[in-house]
């Protein structure tokens, strides 16, 4: 059989390839997919691969399997793991990890002001893929940065560093690497932070992918990958966030619930509410992704159900607690019947509801200024659609009644949505593929996420 592309989708504990068809014509086409278990345990991410594959071939229902393209995103051993430093935590810190998790970073750590031998230590011995420096706005504070550069040099190893700091700064720290043999491991862009109040995450998004997909043939398995794929090797997360804009430009103001057995990521593309954006104590960007390692449906099992409390949670069951925490190992994210469904429910339910609490922005009180209202954080007020994506939702039957349960506010100090929002759920699951064809097919690739989404008439 013949198709258009291949998209690998290889996820902390799936890998999914689906096969697309008629990219070029006004009817593209998702022919099926294969999914399998991501093998990191096994020391070689493409032996899953070729699992998800074999698994696609045996869905359409041949031996053989030609194609044009072959693309991929990843996020399997951890992803894009970073480490970031800044000048300020609310300013130049903060703007850094915006851009980072934008990108599809996984932040093993943060730091504000001079790196201490123990910070030093600590990213040493994290070993992260990519260390994201950034300080001061542009014509301002410029020791911090050039200190942390200098510091960095003796701990970084080949570990590539992109700088996104006071633009005075460039030559000296390409002097420095230049001088310490470390020129080729470094990377310069504009300052995240330029001047107070203002965010420039874009272009170090830009270049913090482009970083990661040169660096992440390192991984076991995935020079092997690398070498089968066309152009570049996304972060999923990312994918999913460029799935996200690309549909925001058509249906402006939405929120991406992504809910996998590793993570619960939640991407949000508004600008809010113009009378909230005047009370903001600090900026927050267009496009804002938060990602909460601890709310994975199958990885953070135990958490979540210690959340939900296990006494309720087995008033709520018709199966023993001990047979259903079984499936986290034997079962790929999909339930199998009532029970199992009615139990990553539960446990999809209390992963959703926290994200998203932990995503939105709150009205504050400052009595430090006379008891004045604030506001601080993403302002969600003005969402109007949300869409419901990952291994765990798009599989579930009742998801889009779990994502609106999400949206409590019992205080009312929530920036939440001022109208309840439309629910749409990437049944296909394809959203961090559209992602990804949209570099290449961004026709097609919105045309494919709307059919998955069951949007028709995606302007009405």
């Amino acid at each position: 059989m013949k198709v258009d592309a291949l998209v690998a989708e290889i996820g902390s504990t799936t890998t999914v390839v689906s096969a697309f068809d008629g990219l070029t014509t006004i009817e593209p086409k998702l022919l099926g997919q294969g999914m399998s278990r991501t093998t990191v345990q096994e020391g070689d991410v493409y032996i899953g691969l070729s699992g998800a594959v074999d698994a696609l071939k045996a869905t359409l229902g041949t031996e053989k399997l030609v194609y044009d393209h072959f693309f991929a995103c990843s996020s399997a051993a951890g992803g894009l793991k970073m480490t970031v430093h800044g000048l300020v935590y609310d300013m130049t810190v903060k703007a850094a990890k915006e851009a980072a998790l934008g990108a599809g970073g996984n932040i093993q750590s943060i730091t504000a002001g001079m790196l201490t031998p123990s910070d030093l230590k600590r990213i040493k011995a994290q070993k992260p893929n990519l260390i994201l420096l950034a300080g001061g706005v542009d014509y301002g504070e410029r020791e911090t940065a050039l200190a942390n550069a200098e510091a960095l040099l003796p701990v970084i190893d080949d570990t590539p560093v992109i700088y996104a700091g006071n633009c005075e700064n460039v030559q000296v720290i390409r002097d420095l690497f230049d001088a310490a043999g470390k020129g080729g491991q470094l990377y310069t862009t504009e300052n995240v932070y330029p001047k107070i109040d203002t965010l420039n995450v874009v272009p170090t998004r830009r270049i913090i992918q482009s970083v990661f997909e040169t660096h992440i043939v390192k991984a076991k398995g995935m020079s092997r990958i690398r070498e089968a794929v066309d152009g570049v090797i996304m972060p999923t997360p990312g994918a999913v966030m460029r799935a996200a804009q690309m549909l925001s430009e058509i249906m402006p103001d939405i929120l991406v619930i992504d809910l996998g057995g590793a993570t619960t990521d939640v991407h949000s593309v508004t600008s809010g509410s113009p009378e909230i954006l005047k009370r903001l104590l600090s900026p927050e960007p267009d496009a804002k992704r938060t990602v909460e390692g601890d709310l994975g449906v199958y990885v953070n099992a135990d958490k979540l159900i210690a959340m939900i409390g296990e006494d309720k949670l087995l008033h709520m069951l018709s199966m023993d607690l001990k047979s259903l925490t079984a499936l986290i190992e034997t079962h790929v994210l999909i339930p199998q019947n009532e029970s199992e469904t009615a139990f990553i429910h539960a446990l999809a339910q209390v992963a959703v509801l926290t994200a998203v609490q932990r995503h939105v922005g709150k009205h504050t009180v400052r009595f430090a200024g006379g008891g004045q209202g604030y506001a601080e954080g993403k302002d969600l007020t003005q969402i109007k659609r949300v869409i419901g994506t990952g291994g765990v939702l798009t599989r579930l039957p009742e998801a889009e009644a779990l994502i609106l349960s999400s949206f409590r506010n019992p205080k009312g100090d929530l920036l939440l949505p001022q109208q309840m929002p439309k629910i749409f759920i990437d049944r296909q699951y394809i959203m961090a593929a559209a992602g990804v064809l949209s570099g290449h097919y961004p026709e097609a690739a919105q045309k494919l996420l709307l059919n998955s989404l069951g949007i028709q008439e995606a302007l009405r």
